[in-house]
Order: structure tokens, then sequence, then C-alpha cells
């Protein structure tokens, strides 16, 4: 994939069945039609496998896995395994996993380089609670986030960092377009400092109730590079129009 080229992930959290995967092949064929952008889809694991025999091309990946390669967790699923189904690419620290599961920070960068280790790409969730942004927080706790989840060693390509405020998750709101600018200006800037050049490649996508209307907008913010995308994924119906957004941003 080139860097920086816009990637639209589509999140299907603990949702879908067999007959959902139906939906892949009218994405694809937007994916295509688009061009010029990335499109990914995670469904639960145990759709992975079978999503591959459908995927027309898009990237399937996994939606978190274990730090370990292998051992007594009951319930885990390694990176390896998921490579194995055939998942590219793998969210970690989604806010969803951090609030629900208790994953700190270390959990986070341990699963992040898990991922890496086995060839796939990692996309590092980061975001700030509500309570956090009434406060002014919300910078601090962003690059605290980074500092402790991010790994030291990747590839050109592997690293990805998601922002998604945890208020905007399936609640309908939406950063504005000033908070967006600022929040991924921050972190590219964090970025730039910890790995020098390469920082300016890596890929920084908007996550937080992404729809097709709020979609241009978002994808027009500087070092905006893509979107990870919750329910408005699990129909091709909601989800292409996002796709065709980033390809005309």
């Amino acid at each position: 994939m080139d860097l920086r080229r816009k990637l639209v992930a589509g999140n299907w959290k603990m949702n879908g069945s067999l007959a959902s995967l139906a939906e892949l092949s009218a994405i694809a064929e937007a994916a295509r039609q688009a061009g010029g952008v990335d499109v990914a889809i995670c469904p639960p694991f145990t759709l992975i496998a079978a999503a591959m025999t459908r995927s027309g091309g898009l990237i399937i990946g996994g939606q978190d896995c274990h730090w370990a390669q292998s051992g007594a967790h009951t319930g885990g699923v390694s990176a390896a395994m998921l490579k194995e189904a055939g998942a590219r690419l793998v969210i970690v620290g989604h806010s969803e996993c951090r609030a629900e599961r208790g994953e700190g920070d270390p959990v986070v960068r341990g699963k992040a380089e898990a991922a890496l280790a086995q060839g796939l790409q990692a996309i590092v969730c980061v975001g700030e609670s509500d309570a956090e942004r009434r406060a002014g927080d919300q910078l601090v706790v962003v690059v605290r986030q980074l500092e402790n989840s991010l790994p030291d060693d990747w590839k050109e390509g592997e690293l990805i960092v998601a922002y998604e405020p945890i208020w905007a998750i399936g609640t309908g709101k939406v950063a504005t377009v000033a908070d967006v600018a600022e929040m991924h200006a921050e972190i590219r800037a964090f970025l730039v400092s910890r790995y020098g050049e390469r920082g300016t490649r890596i890929r920084i996508l908007y996550g937080g109730s992404v729809k097709a209307d709020n979609a241009a907008e978002l994808f027009a913010c500087p070092d905006v590079d893509g979107a990870l995308v919750g329910g408005a994924s699990l129909t091709a119906e909601q989800f292409v129009p996002i796709v065709r957004a980033a390809a005309a941003g």
C-alpha cells in the first residue's frame, strides 16, 4: 500500500454473520471504482477466513490480538492466528477494549509489537474521554497514550495511528473539524519528534461516528489520512459513500 494513501477501515465489532459477508461484494466494487484508496474490513475473528474468500481485493483485518504468540490465554487470539486466517492488519487499543477490559498502554504496546512481529499492520488507537476533554486535557492524554502505546521498531507502512475520541464513538457526536485538525496536528508533531522523518509517513485515521454526511469534511482536514468506521461499515449502503468521499478527498 502507498504510504499516506487514504485508508478507510471498517470495524464490525461484535456484529455480523456469514450472511453479512454478502455486503463485501458491493464494498469491493466501490473500492475498485474509487481507486487511490485502501479499504479494509475487520469482522469478528470467526468470519475472517470466510471473508477472505469473498474479499474481492479488500484488506481483511482483525479487531484485536493477544500480546503473546501462544499459551494459556483462554479466549485469546494471537497475531499469528490472525495471519494464518488471512488477516493483513489488526486494530489494537480500541477504546472499548481499554474500557471494558482495563487494557493499559503497556498492554496495547505489547499487542502492537506482537502484530508487527507477524508482519501485520497495526492500527493503534488513542483518544480522550468526555471528562478529559471538558477539563482541557485532551492533548496531554493523547500524547501520553502515544508515548506509552507505540512500539519503537516498525517497518514502513506497518504502523498506523487512529484518533478516536471516546465521547464520539457510537454516540452520534462528531468532533468539530477544528478539534480534529488540532489533534491530528499534535499527533503528527509527536510522531515526527519520536521517529524523525519516518513520522511524516505514518497514516493517522479519524474514528468517531464517521458517516457519509460528515466524511468529506473530515477527509479535507490536514493529516487526516482516512477513517476507522464503526456502525456505518456494516452495510455497503452506508460504507460506500465514505469510501467515495476518501477517494475524492
